[in-house]
């Protein structure tokens, strides 16, 4: 493995066990196998570092969230597909998964250049067209985004406490997809 990956998956099991603030990038050095000027090399700051470990996640969950989804499904299919695929993603990556709840709901998340921010407006815009086509309420849809995130991170914390088989978590993520979607339309 080369060291860059090395460097993100030891920052993503420290950051995830420690946090941010009480993960030294020494200490990342040291998990990962190089020399604290090797980190820096490749990240000059522990915040680029905290950045690229979200959009290296970010970028690996699009792509599995993605698939499947045609643009000619109904807004409901999409949102189900999305939900469905993200929930099955995290449950597969539980540290990643866990890694985007913590830095969303961090100062870090302000710090996201634009083309990282985009990757939530496909979201975003998926609940516009609910809401224009009168399938979604009429409710900001930023908000409508933080409801349905945050449904994410509860029921995929829950899946991860309550070993399940394949079928009843199946059946769980369905019976979840509609809660959600009953409270946004």
């Amino acid at each position: 493995m080369d060291k860059q990956k090395e460097i993100l998956n030891a920052a993503l099991k420290l950051f995830t066990e420690y946090g941010f603030h009480g993960t030294p990038t020494s200490k990342i050095a040291q998990a990962a196998g190089v020399a604290n000027g090797t980190l820096f090399h490749y990240y000059p700051t522990k915040d680029e570092l905290i950045i690229a470990l979200y959009a290296d996640i970010k970028q690996r969950l699009g792509f599995c969230v993605m698939q499947g989804v045609v643009q000619t499904d109904s807004v409901y299919q999409q949102a189900k597909k999305f939900y469905t695929a993200a929930l099955q993603w995290g449950i597969e990556n539980s540290l990643e998964f866990r890694y985007v709840q913590q830095f969303t709901s961090s100062p870090y998340a302000a710090m996201l250049p634009e083309e990282l921010k985009e990757q939530n407006n496909i979201t975003i815009n998926l609940i516009k067209q609910g809401i224009k086509e009168k399938t979604i309420k009429v409710i900001p849809a930023e908000y409508a985004m933080a409801l349905i995130s945050s449904h994410l991170y509860g029921v995929n914390q829950y899946i991860n406490e309550h070993k399940m088989s394949a079928a009843k978590q199946k059946q769980f993520v369905a019976e979840s997809f509609e809660l959600i979607w009953k409270m946004i339309t």
